[in-house]
């Protein structure tokens, strides 16, 4: 039965389990989750317990992790939003989890250390990123653990954009990172997630994930704004019938071009979604 557990997603090895798993798969111990919080704009998820180990996702502020076990600075367990297993510097969560009550709506905000425009930068966050609002000051907001926000940087969390083309498309420019998910650097998958979560739909971390669950299967002519492309670890956001934005390897960076240049370069899609 361990063949049916996907690594990327399960808490399973052979000396230690998540305690959901006992009796589901075999481990020598198991173990109950606890529950904590990135503090830091951006936190890599790892591959092992190093900071040299690659880079499979990220974290960002105030998305939940849960903790299976702490070593050696690190905490090993699974992001709650996306489902993603990995290491995280334990200098980069806490506890307990606060629940958020807004999300960062701009590509990249500011907090400040006071409720005005030209104190000190306290921080700098992406979008997506989930805090937690405690007061407030005309048109400031203070949130936990991070600092004071213009109002126009945060959308309350059931206020959603409605076209993930557009989210996508504010992202142009943005450097390609193989397991990013954020504005300073993101890969092709991580710019799907990050487009759909803005407009208020879950989404798993990578595109062969993208490509089994979001949405259902169309045919390739029927592409149109908004859909989805799939190729092998790949996924882009079709603009309108004929053209596409990705973060791609090729180009480093977040890109417009026709679907016909891409599938010249690598091939035919092997999946089209719509959401």
């Amino acid at each position: 039965m361990t063949d049916a557990f996907d690594p990327r997603t399960t808490l399973l090895r052979p000396d230690l389990a998540d305690a959901a798993l006992e009796g589901l798969a075999p481990a020598r111990a198991y173990r109950p989750l606890r529950p904590m919080q990135c503090v830091v704009a951006v936190a890599p998820l790892r591959k092992g317990p190093s900071r040299d180990a690659g880079q499979l996702d990220q974290l960002i502020f105030g998305e939940a992790f849960d903790v299976l076990e702490e070593a050696d600075g690190f905490a090993w367990g699974r992001a709650r939003r996306d489902g993603h297993v990995g290491y995280v510097e334990l200098s980069d969560l806490t506890a307990p989890v606060l629940a958020p009550t807004h999300r960062i709506s701009s590509l990249s905000a500011a907090a400040r250390a006071a409720p005005d425009a030209t104190a000190a930068v306290a921080g700098q966050y992406g979008l997506n990123a989930l805090v937690a609002i405690e007061a407030r000051e005309g048109d400031w907001l203070k949130a936990a653990r991070a600092g004071w926000f213009a109002a126009g940087d945060l959308a309350a969390l059931d206020l959603f954009e409605r076209d993930p083309a557009a989210v996508a498309e504010r992202f142009v420019g943005t450097p390609w990172q193989d397991g990013g998910r954020q504005s300073r650097g993101l890969d092709g998958s991580g710019l799907v997630q990050q487009a759909l979560y803005a407009c208020g739909r879950g989404c798993p971390r990578d595109a062969d994930m993208q490509a089994a669950e979001v949405g259902r299967e169309i045919a390739p002519d029927a592409l149109t704004r908004g859909d989805l492309v799939f190729w092998d670890r790949h996924a882009a956001i079709m603009l309108d019938d004929a053209r596409l934005v990705h973060a791609d390897a090729h180009h480093r960076a977040v890109t417009v071009e026709p679907l016909a240049a891409a599938m010249a370069r690598v091939g035919a899609p092997v999946a089209c979604r719509r959401p």
